[in-house]
């Protein structure tokens, strides 16, 4: 037999603040501040925090719990790109979490001695425009209607 819900009177009165969803703390905020004057837009992705200038997405902050190896800050660009961006950025790599040796995504892991210089010059590069970094994401796609 099911029991019937019933909705208790007052429910939820005693913790009116309960429903609120508390807002992760943004990981790297010091990047956002760097990034001010390009006036960068935020979106959650993958448990993380995509940063886009423009059309393009730039940076990815990561800064999971427990504390992982490819927390930091994520560029976006191509592994046509990887040989430069490794002379400047020496502790960069690929990131671990897609499970392949090589990706587009490269981390400057927070676990470096020199994270926050590196970043730091990182939004450098954003700033200045540098091609190696940010990518223009692929369209999604939109669902087709059906043709009568």
């Amino acid at each position: 037999m099911v029991t019937p819900r019933t909705n208790k009177p007052g429910r939820g009165m005693e913790y009116p603040f309960a429903v609120v969803k508390q807002r992760k703390a943004v990981p790297h905020m010091f990047v956002l501040d760097a990034l001010a004057g390009l006036e960068p837009r935020t979106r959650p992705m993958f448990g993380c925090l995509a940063v886009y200038v423009g059309e393009k997405i730039a940076l990815v902050l990561r800064d999971k719990i427990p504390p992982d190896p490819d927390n930091g800050v994520w560029l976006a660009t191509t592994v046509e790109h990887h040989a430069s961006l490794r002379r400047e950025f020496p502790s960069m790599r690929s990131i671990k979490v897609f499970g392949k040796p090589v990706t587009g995504w490269q981390v400057l892991p927070a676990s470096a001695t020199d994270f926050e210089e590196a970043a730091l010059y990182a939004c450098q590069l954003v700033i200045a425009r540098d091609p190696r970094i940010g990518k223009v994401p692929k369209k999604k796609n939109s669902p087709r209607r059906k043709r009568s």
